[in-house]
């Protein structure tokens, strides 16, 4: 660990040194070892910063420098705006624009023009309803065949009722909620209309603001806190009619799908958990708990979550969707982006939620095309080694050009660029934290603790250094991406670093399933989801959510159910959650 670098008293130490506070090359060797004794050089604290090449001398002008110099400032910082956690505050200026090339706000397409399904009708049972697309319940409540305030009364009774069994909602937001779907169902009758989002319930991220309501970030530190800001994506999405139902869970701080709580389950096999800090929204919406909710990545926590329960996601270009009222991991590297039924709900949510926040320096109005009249046979797509072959197969029928596809860059370790991102980044949103020891009642610590603790000791040079090297890595990404989209892995780690680095979309949707390993009877209905990924360059969210719509209009893997209710008559649960009494109730799930 690092050694003391200063002795409480430090009188007599001038002396060794000139008048403007350096050792020369003359008077250092002289009175080096004096000096040493007297104030001994703190090698360690060279070696972790792999500064070990300066001699002895140099150590003791560094040390004396940052003593007078630098802990007076970084004291003085801290002071200013070091002791308020999660970075919701006193944003940084130095802003990341994922754009390629410069494009002209004001040319921002209008809302897409969605699909509309003619003679939708209202399902005899309420398990039906839930697990209906955004599309097909907007019809429903356009059309008046159900009350938002029905709606809303049906995902309540699923959050209460497997909300605990896969331990993935935190808060249900139920007296707002009702009063909502009241207001809704008010304007519908007034013959206002707010579009394919009037009326339909969803759940946030318990790491997004909402008024007197519990802001947690998923951490025993913060389970009480009730933050008073209305975050910009909350604000989108009540402008655009939608009810918020509940917060769903978010790992703490939004570190995997660990919470204080409990561990977020997989409803495709309830012994599996959830991964991803993403875990309620991915979670709740592959139950029917919520027809879609809202998450967020900074590395992986929108993908991992997504793959492993089933659902199609959208982790949007960065910069798409405004993050004021949000705690912070990364201010270049976070992300909003919805978790849903099928890639048109995602367009749908990106839709509400997407365009300039004024306090967000990062966001941008993106010139997105409608990807409901993208014409893909004009598309040249790409596939790598690891793609799935039905997608590609699939959007090679419908007429796109499909061609084999590598993406080449030199960079050595994107995981390396990533985690002095974060870690750092993190570490100034959640400095007073770590310096209090709050970091010891973490509810994993082998998670964000180690790694802030480590990130205490990136140099600022390092840190610059890497985000150099990421640059390299955006310039090499943009001149090698030769084609319109790719299809690959979406949860290889290399391939997440990559996406995140550079800023670009990828839709994640389930392509099939397997057996789950070491299955505990033949019978059992628990899988394993499968599902791959669909990137585009940045700004061209469109593309890669067209390219999903095609392939979803002529399959049904995103339209399968997890099995609630009945996972196989000789089926158990080893591990089973914390809620065990209600597990039992639902017959093993």
């Amino acid at each position: 660990m690092f050694c003391k670098i200063l002795p409480q008293s430090t009188r007599g130490y001038s002396r060794y040194f000139t008048s403007s506070g350096k050792l020369g090359p003359k008077n250092c060797g002289e009175h080096l070892e004096q000096a040493k004794n007297d104030f001994p050089v703190c090698k360690c604290g060279f070696d972790m910063l792999d500064a070990g090449f300066f001699n002895d001398c140099k150590k003791l002008e560094i040390q004396k420098g940052a003593k007078d110099f630098n802990l007076p400032v970084i004291r003085s910082n801290r002071k200013l705006v070091g002791n308020v956690n999660g970075g919701l505050h006193n944003l940084s200026p130095l802003v990341f624009n994922s754009a390629w090339k410069s494009q002209d706000a004001k040319q921002i397409t209008g809302k897409f023009n969605y699909p509309v399904s003619s003679g939708i009708q209202r399902p005899k049972n309420d398990e039906d309803i839930a697990f209906m697309s955004i599309l097909e319940l907007g019809q429903l409540v356009k059309a008046k065949l159900i009350t938002s305030e029905e709606l809303t009364a049906i995902f309540l009774n699923r959050l209460k009722r497997y909300g605990p069994v896969l331990e993935s909602v935190i808060t249900i937001t139920e007296e707002l909620a009702y009063k909502q779907a009241k207001e809704a169902d008010q304007l519908l009758a007034e013959g206002r209309y707010l579009g394919p989002l009037h009326g339909i319930p969803y759940g946030l991220k318990d790491i997004i603001a909402v008024p007197n309501y519990p802001t947690t970030w998923g951490s025993k530190s913060f389970k009480d806190q009730v933050l008073d800001v209305e975050a910009w994506v909350y604000k989108r999405l009540k402008s655009a009619g939608a009810v918020l139902v509940a917060k769903l869970v978010s790992g703490s701080l939004a570190y995997d799908d660990i919470w204080f709580g409990g561990r977020t389950r997989n409803p495709w096999n309830i012994e599996e958990f959830s991964t991803g800090s993403s875990a309620g929204p991915a979670s709740c919406t592959s139950a029917g708990i919520v027809p879609f909710a809202i998450g967020s990545e900074t590395v992986g926590s929108i993908t991992y979550p997504a793959s492993r329960c089933g659902v199609t996601a959208l982790r949007p270009t960065f910069g798409a969707v405004g993050r004021t009222g949000v705690m912070s991991t990364s201010e270049s590297l976070d992300k909003l982006g919805p978790l849903c039924r099928s890639a048109a709900d995602c367009a749908v949510v990106l839709d509400a939620i997407r365009g300039k926040d004024p306090d967000d320096l990062s966001s941008r109005d993106i010139m997105l095309g409608d990807p409901f009249s993208v014409d893909i046979t004009k598309l040249t797509v790409g596939y790598l080694e690891d793609a799935d072959k039905e997608v590609v197969d699939v959007l090679k029928s419908k007429g796109v050009n499909m061609v084999p596809f590598n993406l080449d860059y030199t960079v050595d370790s994107a995981q390396g660029i990533v985690s002095f991102t974060m870690d750092v980044d993190m570490l100034a949103h959640f400095d007073e934290w770590q310096r209090s020891n709050r970091d010891d009642e973490f509810e994993a610590q082998d998670q964000w603790p180690l790694e802030l603790r480590r990130a205490r000791v990136i140099s600022a040079v390092d840190y610059i250094q890497a985000q150099r090297s990421r640059s390299k890595l955006i310039q090499e990404v943009k001149e090698n991406f030769k084609v319109d989209a790719f299809i690959g892995d979406a949860s290889d780690w290399e391939k997440v670093c990559v996406g995140n680095l550079v800023g670009m979309p990828i839709v994640v949707l389930p392509t099939g399933f397997k057996k789950i390993p070491n299955a505990p009877s033949v019978d059992t209905r628990r899988k394993t989801t499968i599902t791959t990924g669909i990137y585009a360059p940045p700004d061209h969210d469109h593309v890669a959510l067209a390219l999903a719509v095609t392939y979803q209009s002529v399959t049904n893997h995103h339209k399968q159910r997890p099995p609630a209710d009945n996972i196989g008559p000789n089926d158990s649960i080893p591990n089973p959650p914390i809620s065990i009494v209600h597990a039992r109730q639902l017959r093993g799930y």
